[in-house]
């Protein structure tokens, strides 16, 4: 790591990754598995952690956009990668010209895949992506066939090679919710008059993270899970990543930029929605919601200093936030079962996520405290913050 002390950093276990990619490989033993590193990897850095990804066997990686895929072949990796979400005009030739598994959900998607493909001189690789209930991308049950038919008569004149067919659950993060078998069913019957149209796909697949973990009967030839490959738990009904054989590979840090003594009745932050209520010892902690840190989680964010984890003492601001240490621990014996507060400085580290084995809080943590979902407390966490890599 950089010998300049950093003000707020967020550590990249690359190993973690591999351990994780290894554990779902487990959970899913014949089926390959196919990493999603989007949006940088869930806030991890794409490229570094879709190279991990490989070395610890996956065969496939994907992305959202086209761009994001294009900059990982740019980065020298190669194999196969799928990208699904395009609109009109996008970078359709770029992608077939790179290699790129292309997402196709409407005629008009697969007629500029054709075009691109034309002109590129090449065969553009397309999976056809069906709505089997989700209600985002992909193709109704109503209108599959049309577009299974124009792909086969596509192949047949040799623009573009069918490699896959493929779903997204809406509730697989919700055991038991009544929309997965719905869901499973549904994938089977498209499946199956796609392949009785002459489709031959590579790849068949549905199940993310959640799936992954819990529905064997989803794996079908690829498992797709994002954000478990992190180490991060896709919902606490599942359990958490210690539970589930994961562990999480970032951990946000922080040099505290100041300690101060207060008096009683001291307000903190903007609006004072926190006021001392006795002479007390602040820390300001440099990190705020320009860095990802949700606004959201004010009065409850938690952060590991001094051995004790500690809230955000008021409102989190763009670029600072405050916890109230407490006071100076008194002198004399420490009460029977009491912790000796450990003094903190100016430059102490504050961790303020990172892996609850370790006693530090996590994404969930946070979540929880913003009221939002541990996804976006990850991806959240924004340029201006570097990224250390270990394990590399």
């Amino acid at each position: 790591m950089n010998e300049t002390p950093m003000r707020v950093y967020a550590e990249i276990d690359l190993d973690a990754v591999r351990e994780n990619v290894r554990a779902l490989r487990a959970r899913a033993p014949r089926s390959g598995l196919m990493a999603v590193v989007k949006a940088d990897a869930y806030g991890h850095g794409a490229v570094p952690c879709a190279r991990a990804a490989r070395e610890a066997g996956a065969t496939w990686l994907a992305t959202a956009t086209p761009d994001e895929a294009l900059a990982l072949r740019a980065a020298g990796i190669e194999g196969p990668m799928l990208c699904w979400l395009f609109t009109p005009g996008g970078p359709w030739r770029q992608a077939v010209e790179a290699d790129i598994d292309v997402s196709v959900s409407a005629l008009w998607a697969l007629n500029e895949v054709r075009a691109a493909a034309q002109a590129a001189g090449r065969v553009a690789r397309v999976q056809l992506k069906a709505d089997t209930g989700l209600g985002r991308a992909g193709c109704q049950p109503a209108e599959w066939a049309e577009l299974v038919g124009a792909a086969v008569a596509a192949q047949a004149e040799g623009t573009v090679h069918v490699t896959g067919v493929w779903s997204h659950f809406a509730c697989a993060d919700e055991p038991g919710h009544p929309s997965i078998k719905l869901q499973l069913e549904a994938f089977r019957d498209m499946l199956a008059h796609a392949e009785k149209e002459g489709i031959d796909p590579e790849v068949r697949h549905i199940a993310n993270s959640p799936a992954t973990l819990t529905l064997p009967e989803s794996h079908f030839d690829l498992v797709r899970p994002g954000l478990a490959i992190y180490g991060v738990s896709p919902a606490p009904e599942i359990g958490t990543p210690a539970q589930l054989g994961l562990r999480p590979a970032m951990t946000l840090k922080a040099s505290l930029a100041l300690v101060k003594a207060v008096p009683a009745g001291h307000g903190v932050s903007y609006g004072h929605h926190y006021v001392t209520e006795a002479g007390t010892n602040l820390a300001l902690v440099p990190a705020g919601y320009a860095d990802g840190l949700p606004r959201g989680a004010s009065g409850r964010g938690p952060v590991l200093v001094g051995g004790r984890i500690h809230r955000a003492a008021g409102r989190i601001a763009m670029d600072q936030f405050v916890i109230d240490l407490g006071p100076d621990p008194a002198p004399g014996p420490v009460p029977d079962g009491g912790a000796v507060p450990v003094p903190v400085r100016a430059g102490d580290e504050a961790v303020i996520l990172g892996d609850a084995e370790r006693g530090e809080p996590t994404a969930e943590d946070w979540a929880q405290a913003a009221h939002t979902i541990a996804y976006e407390i990850v991806t959240r966490i924004g340029g201006r913050v570097p990224r250390v890599y270990l394990g590399g």
